[in-house]
C-alpha cells in the first residue's frame, strides 16, 4: 500500500496526534462502523486506555478526544472554542449524545478507564471500546491503536493509510529510498515529478494541489496566530508562551541577517508548538509533537530564500515521501519509538523538503534527509508532566535549525555520503525497539521524573 501526502499531513487540534486526534477518530470510527441495528441497541458505552494512553492521556488530553470522538467529531473539522463548554457539560451531566444522535448515560471517571498495568498486543497506545444494550450484555467490542501521526488501525488491520483491502496503485511505486532514486535515474525525472504522478493517479493533479495550498495555509495560520497571542499555556505547568514576544524583539534587529534568519526559525516553529499545546489547528506533520518543525522550514524557504507555489509544491512532496519511509520502515510514533521518530522524522521531511524546493539533485535531497535523522537518533521521548510542553516545544525549534542546516550541508556535497537514508531509518528502528519504555511518551523516566513538578491538570 502507498502512503500518500493525504496520509502524512493531517489537519487536526493539539495537543497530540496520537494521543488527540488518534483517540478522536478511534471512537468515532467505532460507533461509525458499527450495524445501525447495534448501534440503536446501546445503552452504555465503556472505554479502556493502555499504555502510553494511559500514562500520560491526562496531560494529553485523551479523555476530552474521547469524549468528543463519541459524540461525532472529527479533528480536522471540530469547532475548537466550543470545547470547554461541551466537556464541561458532558462532565456536569454525566451525559453524551453518541455520534450527536443518542442520548447515552456516560460517566467518565467510571467508564473511561486509565489501565496503567496492561498492554494491548499491537502497540503501546491501545484502546478497547464496549458497548452494551439495556440489559447489561455485550452489543460489540473492538480494539484499536493510535499508532503517532494520527493513524488508527484495529487488530485485523496489517497497514495503515489506504481502505482497507484495496491496493493503490501508482506509477512508481517504492518502499525504500533506494528504490525511489532508481526509479528517478531510470525515468531520467527529479523525485518531484514522479511523486506528483504518484498522487495525480490516487487523487488527480488539481485536488493535489488545492490539498497542499489548504496544507500549507493551516501551517502559516498557526505561525501567525502563536505570534499574536501570548499568556499561560493550559496544563499546569506554569509554562509562558514565548513566540510572540520573541519576534517582537526580533522585529526590532536586522532579521534578515544570518543570525536573524535562525532565530525567526526557532520563533516560528515555537509558535507553532505553543499552539498545539494550548489544543489549537495544527498540521500533523508527521506528528503534532512534532508540527512545529515543517511550517517554520516552510516559512523560512517562503520568507527568505523567496520560494515561490512551486517550489512548495516541491517542498511538499518530498518531504511527504521522507514521512512516509519513516513511517513505513521504522516509526514516527513516540510510543513506540520515542521523539527521534517525532521530531527527528519531522526533520528529515523538512529538510529533503527544502532541498527540493531550492533546486537540490534527487542524491541531495536524500542526502538532506539523512544528515537530519541520523543526528536525531535515540532521542527519547520524556515530556514533563505528560504535557506536550517540556521539552517538546524547544525541541522543534531545534529541529528545524537542524533541518536546515542539513539541507545546507547536502547542498555543499555532489550529494555522495557513506550512509543512506534507509540505513538511518533502520537504525531508528532498531534503536526505538532496544529503549527502554520509560523514555516512550509514558513520562516515567528523563526530564519527566528529573524535574519534579505537581500532578498536572489537563
Amino acid at each position: 500500500m502507498y502512503i500518500s501526502l493525504f496520509d502524512m499531513f493531517k489537519i487536526g487540534i493539539g495537543p497530540s496526534s496520537s494521543h488527540t486526534v488518534g483517540p478522536m477518530r478511534a471512537a468515532r470510527r467505532f460507533l461509525f462502523e458499527l450495524p445501525e441495528a447495534d448501534f440503536a441497541r446501546i445503552h452504555r458505552v465503556e472505554v479502556e486506555l493502555y499504555g502510553s494512553l494511559a500514562h500520560t492521556g491526562h496531560g494529553h488530553g485523551t479523555d476530552v478526544a474521547i469524549l468528543l470522538g463519541l459524540e461525532g467529531e472529527t479533528p480536522d473539522h471540530i469547532d475548537i472554542a466550543s470545547v470547554p463548554a461541551r466537556v464541561h457539560a458532558m462532565r456536569a451531566t454525566r451525559e453524551l449524545s453518541l455520534l450527536g444522535r443518542r442520548p447515552v448515560h456516560f460517566d467518565p471517571d467510571r467508564e473511561l478507564i486509565f489501565n496503567r498495568i496492561d498492554l494491548l498486543p499491537v502497540h503501546s497506545n491501545g484502546m478497547r471500546f464496549s458497548a452494551f444494550d439495556a440489559a447489561g450484555a455485550p452489543i460489540a467490542e473492538r480494539e484499536m491503536y493510535s499508532i503517532g501521526g494520527g493513524f488508527v488501525v484495529d487488530t485485523d488491520e496489517a497497514f495503515v493509510g489506504s481502505p482497507r483491502g484495496v491496493e493503490q496503485r501508482v506509477p512508481y511505486h517504492f518502499e525504500s529510498m533506494d528504490e525511489l532514486l532508481a526509479l528517478a535515474v531510470a525515468a531520467g525525472k527529479p523525485l518531484h515529478e514522479m511523486l506528483l504522478a504518484n498522487e495525480t493517479a490516487l487523487h488527480g493533479e488539481a485536488a493535489t494541489r488545492e490539498f497542499i495550498g489548504r496544507v500549507k495555509t493551516v501551517m502559516f495560520e498557526c505561525i501567525d496566530r502563536g505570534l499574536a497571542t501570548d499568556g499561560m499555556l493550559p496544563g499546569g505547568l506554569h509554562v509562558n508562551r514565548r513566540a510572540k514576544g520573541i519576534a517582537e524583539r526580533l522585529r526590532h534587529t536586522d532579521s534578515h541577517a544570518s543570525e536573524g534568519a535562525m532565530n525567526w526559525v526557532s520563533a516560528f516553529a515555537i509558535a507553532v508548538n505553543e499552539e498545539n499545546a494550548a489544543g489549537g489547528r495544527v498540521v500533523t506533520a508527521p506528528t503534532n509533537g512534532a508540527a512545529g518543525v515543517l511550517p517554520a522550514v516552510l516559512r523560512y524557504c517562503r520568507d527568505f530564500r523567496a520560494a515561490d507555489e512551486a517550489a512548495i509544491e516541491r517542498f511538499m512532496l518530498a518531504a511527504a515521501a521522507v514521512g512516509a519511509l519513516c513511517k513505513r520502515n521504522a516509526s514516527i510514533s513516540g510510543a513506540e519509538v520515542g521523539c527521534q521518530g517525532e521530531v527527528g522524522s519531522a526533520a528529515a521531511m523538512a529538510a529533503a523538503g527544502l532541498a527540493a524546493a531550492l533546486g537540490a539533485s534527487n542524491e541531495q535531497i536524500e542526502n538532506a534527509a539523512e544528515i537530519a535523522l541520523e543526528h536525531h537518533l535515540g532521542m527519547t521521548c520524556d515530556p514533563i508532566g505528560g504535557l506536550v510542553q517540556i521539552p517538546c516545544i524547544e525541541r522543534n525549534a531545534m529541529g528545524a535549525v537542524k533541518a536546515i542546516n542539513a539541507c545546507s550541508l547536502a547542498m555543499l556535497g555532489d550529494g555522495s555520503h557513506m550512509v543512506s537514508l534507509d540505513q538511518a531509518i533502520e537504525t531508528m528502528r532498531r534503536t526505538g525497539s532496544d529503549m527502554q519504555s520509560k523514555y516512550k511518551e509514558t513520562s516515567l523516566g528523563g526530564l519527566a521524573i528529573t524535574v519534579s513538578v505537581r500532578q498536572v491538570e489537563c
